[in-house]
């Protein structure tokens, strides 16, 4: 998986490229506990080209929501693949997590 990083107007985009699994969670982990991403009021994740998500994807995403939530930064996902969406809405995390269509979406939020 690939992870591209860019900012614009205190809000940080990763977009995700490729299979988010076991091998894949730990760069995508150490992404998101960079210091500088708390300075950011929004960190959007586009799931366009991201094909595959894992629990131990999932478990990146649920481990860094209360860390985001104290530190006031809202993490906001767009651009998500039916069958990626499937799994989010199967656990419950849609209700958790805010999911978007598109980007324009995901920053008006």
């Amino acid at each position: 998986m690939k992870v591209t990083q860019t900012s614009d107007n205190n809000i940080l985009t990763l977009s995700l490229d490729g299979e988010l699994d076991a091998s894949s969670a730990v760069l995508l982990d150490t992404e998101l506990n960079k210091p500088d991403v708390l300075q950011y009021q929004k960190v959007l994740i586009d799931c366009q080209r991201l094909n595959y998500i894992s629990s131990a994807g999932l478990g990146v995403f649920i481990s860094h929501l209360q860390r985001f939530q104290d530190a006031g930064v809202k993490l906001v996902f767009f651009n998500m693949q039916e069958k990626v969406h499937n799994v989010f809405e199967i656990l419950g995390l849609d209700t958790l997590m805010t999911i978007v269509p598109s980007q324009a979406e995901a920053t008006a939020v």
